[in-house]
C-alpha cells in the first residue's frame, strides 16, 4: 500500500505546527516547571518562574509567541520508503521552507524573522525565517514522521562540543562547562547531551535528544522505588542533581532548578574517540511531533488550559519601587541596590547588536545619532511585530553579554545611564558600569508576552532598515526588572 503525500498538505502541516509551538509550551515542560516552582525557596527565582508560567498561559490563551525570539527552525523527517510525493514544484526542502514562510508570516500571529542569509558577510535578514535546518532519514514504512522545533539564539549560542579521550569523565566536563555558559540560555530548561559517532553526529544527537518529552520526575520516582536504572538513566539522574546543585537557578538568580531534565543520546564511535556535545533548551522549549499518513494536513490538538498551575504574576507595588524614566537622573540610578525590584514607567529606547555596531561606526565618523541617549535607558530587545491593536508583539530581553564590548562606548559617549537585558554581564561591561556609576537591570527571559503587555506605545526612532533590530522608543507602565 503506497501513501501519497501532497505538497500543499506538507506545507500546511509545517506552517500549522510552527504556529502551534510559538504559543503552546509542551505539556511535559509545564508540568515539570510547575513542580519546580512549588518547591523553589529563592524569592527571586520563584518570581522569575511565576513570570514564565504566567507568560506561558497568557500566550496559550492569546495565541501569541511565548518568546520574542521565535527561533531558527529545525525539521527532522523520517520518510517511509513506500511514500509517493504528489504535486511538488520543487524538492521536499523547498516545500518545508514554504511552510516556514507561511508559518512565520501568518497575519493573525506574525512571528519574528530572525534568520540572516550569508552568515559571515552581509548577514541580511531573509524576512521570512527561511531556510530551515532540515535532517532526513529514509526508513521502512508508508508514513512521514515529522518533528518540528524552533530554537532560540540565546540557548543555541551556548552549545558546546568536545573531542574527549575514551577514559575522560563526561560528568566532570558538564559540571565544569555549564557555569561558563552563564544564564543567557534562559534556565530553567533542559540539557541535551550527544555521545559518540563523529564530531557532527554528536552534535546532532544532542539536538535530537532535546525533542524527547521531559520525564525526570518519573525517573526520580523509579529510583526512589528502588527499581533498577540502566547506565544512561543513572547518568541522567546524577547530572540532573549535580547541575542543579551548582545553584545557577532560574534566569541565573540562584535557587534549586537550573535544569528540569537532562537527556542523553548515544551512537557507536571510533575506538580512539569520544565526541561529546551539549546543547541547552531554554524556558521557551518549542517542539512538536506529528505523522502524515496521506489523509491530508495534520493539525495538532490544543492542550487543555487546566495544565497550567494557578499562578498569576502581577506587579507588586509593595515590594517593588516605581521608577519614572522620563525624569531619571544619575543620582537616582546610583541609589539603586543589587537585588532591588523596580517597576519602570515612561519612555525607554531599544537596541541590539546591529544597532550598537552602527552607533559605533557613526560615532567614529563624527556623525550625529538619530536619537539622543542622554539620561536614557536602553532595552536590549528585538520585538515581534504587533498584530491587531497591540502596541508591540512579545518583547522579552535578549542576551546582554552580546552588548558587553559596546557598553563603555555607550556610557562614555552617548549619555546613556542604564541598560536592561537578560542574564549576567561580563567583566568588561561590569567595569564600565562601575566606572560610569551606571546600572544594569535584568528582565526575565521567557516572559516576552507578559512584558509586552507593559508596553503601551512603540515607535521606530532610528535605523528602520534593521527590521526587528531597529531602535524603538517604548512607553511602558510597570515593566518589571531586577
Amino acid at each position: 500500500m503506497t501513501t501519497t503525500i501532497r505538497q500543499q498538505d506538507l506545507i500546511d502541516s509545517i506552517a500549522g505546527a510552527l504556529q502551534y509551538i510559538s504559543y503552546y509550551h509542551p505539556a511535559d515542560y509545564i508540568a515539570h516547571l510547575a513542580r519546580a516552582y512549588e518547591r523553589e525557596q529563592s524569592p527571586a527565582a520563584k518570581d522569575a518562574m511565576a513570570q514564565i508560567l504566567t507568560n506561558s498561559k497568557m500566550s496559550a490563551i492569546g495565541h501569541r509567541p511565548i518568546c520574542q525570539d521565535t527561533g531558527i527552525v529545525n525539521v527532522f523527517l523520517k520518510i517511509g520508503m513506500d511514500v509517493r510525493w504528489e504535486g511538488f514544484t520543487g524538492g521536499i526542502e523547498d516545500a518545508i521552507n514554504e511552510g516556514v514562510r507561511r508559518g512565520y508570516n501568518h497575519p493573525d500571529n506574525t512571528l519574528r524573522a530572525s534568520v540572516v542569509a550569508d552568515p559571515h558577510f552581509a548577514r541580511k535578514n531573509t524576512k521570512d525565517n527561511t531556510p530551515a535546518v532540515i535532517f532526513t532519514q529514509i526508513v521502512p514504512g508508508d508514513k512521514v514522521d515529522i518533528t518540528v522545533a524552533a530554537k532560540g539564539g540565546g540557548s543555541e549560542n551556548k552549545s558546546k562540543m568536545i573531542m574527549m579521550n575514551p577514559g575522560d569523565s563526561i560528568v566532570d566536563w558538564v559540571l565544569k562547562t555549564i557555569p561558563t555558559m552563564g544564564a543567557g540560555w534562559c534556565p530553567p530548561g533542559m540539557i541535551g547531551i550527544g555521545i559518540g559517532g563523529t564530531a557532527e553526529k554528536a552534535v546532532l544527537l544532542a539536538k535530537e535528544s532535546l525533542m524527547e518529552d521531559l520525564d525526570m520526575y518519573e525517573l526520580q520516582a523509579k529510583s526512589q522505588r528502588g527499581e533498577k536504572l540502566d547506565q544512561v538513566e543513572e547518568m541522567r539522574l546524577e547530572l540532573y542533581e549535580k547541575v542543579n546543585a551548582l545553584g545557577i537557578g532560574a534566569q541565573g538568580l540562584g535557587g534549586l532548578s537550573t535544569v528540569l531534565d537532562v537527556k542523553i543520546k548515544m551512537y557507536a564511535t571510533h575506538a580512539a574517540s569520544k565526541p561529546v556535545a551539549m546543547i541547552p533548551n531554554c524556558a521557551a522549549t518549542r517542539h512538536a511531533h506529528f505523522v502524515m499518513d496521506g489523509s491530508g494536513p495534520v493539525y495538532l490538538d490544543a492542550p487543555s488550559l487546566d495544565l497550567w498551575p494557578k499562578v498569576d504574576w502581577a506587579p507588586d507595588t509593595q515590594k517593588s519601587k516605581r521608577v519614572d524614566l522620563n525624569n531619571l537622573t544619575k543620582q537616582e540610578v546610583a541609589s539603586w541596590k543589587p537585588g532591588d525590584t523596580l517597576l519602570l514607567n515612561g519612555k525607554m529606547l531599544t537596541g541590539r547588536d546591529a544597532a550598537h555596531k552602527r552607533i559605533q561606526d557613526m560615532l567614529a565618523k563624527g556623525e550625529t545619532l538619530p536619537v539622543d541617549f542622554t539620561n536614557r535607558v536602553i532595552y536590549y530587545v528585538g520585538p515581534v511585530d504587533p498584530v491587531g491593536d497591540e502596541a508591540v508583539g512579545p518583547a522579552g530581553p535578549t542576551t546582554a553579554t552580546r552588548m558587553d564590548s559596546f557598553t563603555n562606548m555607550m556610557l562614555e559617549q552617548t549619555g546613556l545611564i542604564a541598560m536592561i537585558g537578560k542574564a549576567e554581564r561580563g567583566p568588561v561591561a561590569i567595569e564600565a558600569i562601575k566606572q560610569h556609576k551606571s546600572a544594569y537591570l535584568m528582565a526575565v527571559g521567557g516572559a516576552a508576552y507578559l512584558v509586552s503587555k507593559a508596553i503601551k506605545n512603540a515607535k521606530v526612532v532610528g535605523f528602520a532598515d534593521l527590521g526587528m533590530e531597529a531602535i524603538y522608543e517604548f512607553d511602558v507602565v510597570d515593566m518589571p526588572v531586577t
